[in-house]
């Protein structure tokens, strides 16, 4: 597995492993820990508030459309699991770019 367990092939495309700060000062998504992205966000964790806005901000970062995001696992948690539809390895690619960069 490729950026430790940050992310993995899906047969759809890749799930990844996002660490969520709700109620950040200005919004980022990029590397973490062997682990995780890291995705700061100005919304807060209240109605399902930031979960739209991750999958808004994966959405843009990985090129894809909202559907295309889905939050698999952790809907009231700080670690949460996303599948991105798409092409395997240009979903790959840019998550390697994307996991090289500070949020």
């Amino acid at each position: 597995m490729r950026g430790g367990a940050a992310w993995s092939p899906d047969p759809a495309g890749i799930r990844i492993a996002v660490r969520v700060t709700p109620r950040a000062a200005r919004e980022g998504f990029g590397g973490g820990d062997a682990d995780h992205f890291v995705a700061r966000l100005t919304a807060p964790p209240v109605e399902g508030a930031a979960n739209a806005a991750l999958v808004q901000l994966v959405a843009k970062r990985f090129g894809v459309a909202r559907r295309a995001v889905t939050l698999v696992a952790g809907d009231t948690a700080r670690l949460k699991r996303l599948r991105v539809e798409g092409d395997t390895a240009a979903l790959e690619q840019t998550a390697a770019s994307l996991y090289a960069t500070k949020p």
